[in-house]
């Protein structure tokens, strides 16, 4: 008897659905130097359609600022 293990993969989160952008799409934009969500539009060759994606790409820069600023310390 064969038993199979299948790996639990989580979904993509989509931070903009507008545009298709993953959690770790704008995660990646923001580890190249995005600073504001107009740079992790940018960097994806798009645009903000609806803009209720905004509010979560601020959260995810101010984190990666924070933590940026606690290894640092």
């Amino acid at each position: 008897m064969i038993i199979s293990r299948v790996k639990s993969v989580s979904p993509p989160l989509y931070v903009c659905n507008c545009n298709g952008l993953r959690q770790r799409d704008v995660a990646r934009a923001i580890e190249a130097g995005a600073c504001r969500p107009r740079d992790v539009f940018a960097a994806h060759q798009c645009q903000a359609q609806c803009a209720k994606c905004v509010c979560e790409m601020r959260e995810m820069i101010q984190d990666s600022r924070q933590a940026y600023a606690m290894a640092a310390e």
